[in-house]
């Protein structure tokens, strides 16, 4: 069943993608949600001036919550015993105060094995606290035992500059990323983004491919049209140029 749908992008949301997959076949995840700010600010894109995300990005803090999870659940579910996921938030400002992450993540079936800085370089000029300069990317496991090798000789402070804005998304993690995870974890074969947005993680995957001759197939859910029809361009075209030099 899950390889039914491997090197696929489907439009359609999380929940109804990992009926799809069966449990304890992804070797990866490597996700960044909608991180409910309070108004459009990942999921509000405007083309052609007609706003048209699928997200709600301004619920309540406690569903919101309770919806990351579950949904960190069900992706515990899905992966295998030694896999591992990569999770991107950061710590917002929610009626005055700090929410952090780690809020509802000690609350799901996860061991958190380590917590990235990202440092992004966006700002918020709001002078009525320090700027915001970094997000997190928690590296999170079924056991305690599983490991990666760090071949890219990273610390737990990455400084990759936010992913280029464009008129589709302008939320986007950079393609060095997913890239410098996946050279970290070489053996994994199927890696899942349940929010693939415009295709950064499948993009590294194919990426990937190119390097080092693997084998490593995606897998992408998105419930916005928009975003699938042009991750799936981007894919087609990327594959093509690497058909060209190949």
């Amino acid at each position: 069943m899950t390889k039914d749908i491997c090197n696929k992008i489907l439009n359609t949301t999380w929940q109804k993608g990992f009926e799809t997959i069966e449990n304890e076949s992804l070797d990866l995840i490597i996700t960044s949600p909608p991180y409910n700010l309070g108004g459009k600010f990942h999921t509000g894109n405007i083309r052609h001036n007609k706003a048209y995300n699928e997200y709600s990005d301004n619920l309540p803090e406690n569903i919101y919550q309770e919806q990351q999870i579950d949904f960190l659940n069900n992706c515990f579910d899905k992966l295998q015993e030694n896999g591992s996921m990569f999770y991107n938030h950061k710590p917002r400002i929610r009626e005055g105060f700090c929410v952090h992450p780690l809020s509802w993540i000690l609350k799901s079936k996860f061991i958190l094995k380590q917590e990235i800085i990202w440092r992004n370089g966006s700002q918020n000029f709001d002078k009525i606290r320090f700027y915001p300069v970094t997000e997190r990317i928690y590296w999170l496991v079924k056991t305690p035992k599983t490991k990666l090798f760090n071949s890219v000789g990273m610390s737990d402070v990455w400084e990759f500059k936010n992913g280029k804005r464009n008129e589709i998304h302008k939320a986007t993690f950079p393609l060095e990323l997913p890239l410098t995870i996946l050279k970290c974890f070489e053996e994994s074969k199927i890696i899942c983004d349940p929010y693939m947005g415009i295709g950064t993680t499948a993009k590294a995957v194919i990426e990937m491919n190119g390097i080092d001759g693997g084998n490593r197939q995606y897998i992408g859910f998105d419930m916005d049209k928009m975003y699938c029809e042009y991750a799936i361009k981007e894919i087609e075209k990327l594959i093509e140029e690497k058909v060209i030099k190949g």
